[in-house]
């Protein structure tokens, strides 16, 4: 398996186009990777606090309009 040095120096080499598509790919990796962790997130109850306090905030009052 590559060490972080031997990917970032793998990176740096590509050309414009090939980091172009790096990003591409980065980015929904990078995205689907959150979604899973939030969904174990949620599934696991780690989020049920945060929650249920946002939902007394709002039936209180105390938010705001963006």
């Amino acid at each position: 398996m590559a060490t972080i040095q031997e990917i970032e120096k793998a990176i740096s080499n590509l050309t414009p186009k090939e980091l172009s598509q790096f990003r591409i790919w980065f980015t929904k990796f990078d995205a689907a990777a959150w979604d899973k962790q939030f969904e174990e997130d949620v599934k696991s109850g780690r989020l049920d606090a945060i929650a249920a306090k946002a939902i007394a905030d709002f039936k209180e009052g105390k938010f705001r309009e963006l």
